[in-house]
């Protein structure tokens, strides 16, 4: 009787095991995911966890190392959140009888098209003092660490600078009917069209080393081109000001220009809410707004402006319970240096909810139909908060889900080297966590 109940506690506690989430979630995510065609070589990284009950429900490989991509931003986010307070600081300054010294702070809003309302701008426009602007606290380059040289004329990868204008992008804009062509902002800048008779379609090509750009033209009536512009510290921004300020903006660099700002207090002159940034950077993941952000943050915490430092500053204070260090080099994940755990991920996620609340978290991360969820989650919109990560052979989905029960979760997925399509892995990705969803 004895070796028969024993064998009936074994059995139960075998069913158990069965039917525990672990299990039924792992059985659904190999046949679903990790065995499919394209995925099943390639590397994976799953993590599932209920912080009410401080437990998981599913770990695969939570404790490797993947190039997150994107999902890099939500670092960033939490530096911003802890460290730009209320809102942004668009430039900080100090006045003389004769003479405004502006101290930039990294704000990428500055002319920038999505901000119509400008306070740095109308600022600056209402003195009569002569402007001079520093860089004395710019200690960084304008492309990041391990980003793809022959990105640079691509959108997607303007260059970072202490006081960007216009995004740091020139827009070009074709129409054929009036044949006319013209860029906004305005510039003096060499300009070439193409002799190359093959090419159809408008495009735009800036030298490598210069502000000098190359037209083809299309046969589009209308059509724009977005194409970054080389900064040169505060150079390029100063001569792009001018028509806006109305007048000629000095530059000089190092402590020369600060008007003796290091040891005098400042004027600061805010630009906007932070959560008016922090949400299109989140929902476009947009690679500028986040290179500037955390940019800022230095700015803030240590004086500079400089990623390393920043970076190591975070991880050694307010990241230094991460599961796993992770190597990270930049604020928007272009870098395929950058390597996190998807425990990593769950964590950071748990303290951001446990910080600034998981309202909040909801009203900046993109949820099912929205942003760069645009074409997920659309059947049940709400339920999902999370961010996307993209880049050639990598996808990754880290965020948080509210499931039918009105159970919240936090989830990472981190797959890299994969030879499917993207968008096919993004759908097994979205019917794994619609199964959780469900179920628990």
């Amino acid at each position: 009787m004895k070796h028969f109940f024993g064998l009936f506690l074994v059995l139960s506690g075998l069913g158990w095991q069965a039917c525990s989430p672990s299990h039924v979630i792992g059985r659904f995510a190999q046949k679903e995911l990790l065995e499919q065609p394209g995925i099943q070589s390639a590397q994976a990284g799953i993590s599932i966890y209920d912080p009410a009950k401080a437990a998981y429900l599913y770990n695969w490989q939570e404790n490797k190392y993947f190039i997150p991509a994107s999902n890099i931003k939500l670092f960033t986010l939490y530096a911003g959140m802890k460290y730009l307070g209320d809102s942004l600081v668009g430039i900080r300054c100090r006045q003389t009888d004769t003479a405004l010294f502006v101290v930039p702070s990294g704000d990428p809003t500055l002319l920038h098209p999505d901000f119509p309302v400008q306070p740095v701008v109308s600022f600056l426009q209402k003195t009569k003092k002569n402007i001079y602007l520093t860089d004395a606290n710019w200690q960084d380059r304008a492309l990041g660490r391990g980003w793809a040289w022959d990105d640079y004329n691509d959108d997607y990868m303007s260059e970072r600078s202490p006081l960007p204008v216009y995004g740091n992008l020139i827009r070009w804009i074709q129409d054929s009917a009036s044949a006319a062509f013209y860029s906004i902002p305005d510039i003096n800048w060499d300009v070439r069209f193409t002799t190359d008779t093959l090419k159809k379609a408008f495009f735009v090509r800036r030298d490598f080393n210069k502000n000098a750009f190359e037209i083809t033209e299309g046969k589009g009536k209308n059509e724009e081109r977005r194409v970054p512009f080389i900064t040169d510290g505060i150079a390029s921004a100063a001569v792009l000001l001018k028509d806006t300020i109305g007048r000629t903006v000095f530059t000089s660099s190092g402590d020369a220009a600060s008007g003796g700002f290091r040891n005098s207090p400042l004027q600061v002159i805010h630009s906007r809410p932070v959560d008016s940034l922090f949400r299109p950077m989140m929902y476009h993941s947009d690679n500028f707004f986040a290179e500037q952000t955390l940019l800022m943050v230095s700015n803030e915490r240590l004086g500079v402006m400089n990623d390393a430092r920043i970076i190591d500053t975070l991880l050694k204070n307010d990241l230094k319970d991460l599961p796993q260090r992770p190597l990270w080099v930049d604020g928007c994940g272009l870098s395929r240096n950058d390597l996190f755990t998807p425990a990593d991920f769950v964590w950071l996620l748990d303290k951001m909810k446990n910080e600034f609340g998981l309202t909040r978290m909801k009203g900046i991360l993109p949820t099912g139909g929205t942003g760069t969820l645009a074409s997920y989650y659309k059947q049940d919109s709400g339920y999902i908060f999370a961010k996307t990560g993209s880049l050639s052979g990598v996808v990754a989905l880290s965020g948080y889900l509210i499931t039918k029960k009105d159970h919240l979760l936090i989830f990472s997925v981190l797959i890299n080297n994969h030879t499917a399509g993207s968008t096919a892995i993004r759908k097994k990705i979205e019917k794994l966590l619609e199964m959780v969803r469900e179920k628990y």
